[in-house]
């Protein structure tokens, strides 16, 4: 009885072991998140018809609350307008019939260095700059289809008649 007894727990810690083996040899990895874009800012107001395009030009109509990531482009219909507002309160409203790419957003919240770059391709912008433009002007980028734009103030409107 005790032989059946030792030959029965040999068994099943024969089998514990060839599991924990195989446990081990065959880790699961953990399924990767998929990478977002890193959130630039949000759309705190729209009017009339606005889209926003990713940086894959998948384009997805814009509403108030919506994520900007920092590549994405604004496009405004006719007797329409967008604000947006950047992490580093940086506000950017968007007048009618114009594109607007935001081609590079980065902003450290402890230390407020960071930058901004935004192409212009047509229409009309108006930007009142934040913690970044405060702290370091030269870190605030302006691109129209003619020219780039250094910023040294901290409330502009920008107009072009450029087409894409």
């Amino acid at each position: 009885m005790m032989k059946k007894f030792l030959i029965a727990l040999g068994g099943f810690a024969l089998w514990g072991a060839v599991a924990l083996a195989h446990a081990q040899a065959t880790p699961t990895a953990p399924m990767a998140a998929p990478v977002a874009e890193p959130q630039a800012g949000f759309v705190k107001s729209v009017r009339g018809n606005v889209q926003l395009l990713s940086s894959a030009g998948t384009p997805r109509v814009a509403a108030a609350g919506d994520a900007l990531t920092a590549v994405d482009r604004i496009v405004t219909g006719p007797d329409s307008s967008a604000a947006v507002v950047l992490r580093d309160d940086t506000t950017l409203v968007v007048g009618p019939s114009s594109r607007l790419d935001l081609k590079e957003f980065h902003f450290n919240a402890t230390t407020h260095e960071g930058g901004v770059l935004v192409s212009l391709l047509r229409g009309s912008m108006r930007m009142i700059t934040g913690l970044i433009g405060k702290t370091n002007p030269d870190a605030i980028r302006v691109e129209t289809q003619t020219a780039t734009i250094g910023i040294r103030g901290t409330d502009f409107i920008v107009q072009t008649d450029g087409q894409p």
